[in-house]
């Protein structure tokens, strides 16, 4: 199980920075229950093996005028690893794409978008995502509110099963 490759203390840096990325590493240590010296080793180890991938301030779109967010399912025609690639290369360059996740089944990829409004998504839509190469089908279900949007993992469930196999 690949959470096992870490000590506890790891996993409880992990799901407090989770929680709070601005802490000072000072409150970091005193949280975990370590110094702070080697709390700052075990962080900047934790990035360096790609445990910690960034940073980020969670925004809200709506606050910043993105009052659209849609789901669309995208099947392609062709599912060849060539085109597939080619594919989330795509999405990478479209700014609306905030995510891209190949699925298993029905339907090759899902994409959350977000856009200002319903025409610019719509627009998007038309003239780009259906427009573009190897996409078969586009179906979009368009988002009426957020009942949860968690980020990460659920540390909890993780140590329940490490303390379970343990």
């Amino acid at each position: 199980m690949a959470g096992t490759r870490l000590d506890p203390i790891d996993r409880k840096i992990l799901a407090e920075l989770q929680a709070d990325g601005r802490m000072t590493n000072v409150e970091l240590a005193k949280r975990v229950g370590i110094s702070a010296p080697p709390c700052l080793r075990r962080v900047r180890t934790l990035e360096e093996a790609g445990f910690i991938r960034g940073y980020h301030a969670k925004v809200d779109p709506r606050e910043l005028g993105f009052e659209v967010q849609v789901f669309a399912m995208v099947g392609l025609q062709s599912q060849a690893e060539a085109d597939l690639s080619a594919f989330e290369a795509r999405c990478r360059a479209w700014p609306l794409v905030r995510e891209c996740h190949m699925l298993n089944g029905e339907v090759d990829f899902i994409l959350k978008c977000v856009a200002p409004d319903l025409s610019t998504f719509q627009s998007f839509l038309t003239e780009q995502l259906t427009a573009a190469d190897n996409v078969a089908s586009v179906k979009t279900s368009l988002v009426i509110r957020c009942a949860k949007d968690d980020p990460g993992v659920p540390f909890d469930i993780l140590e329940a099963r490490l303390n379970r196999s343990a």
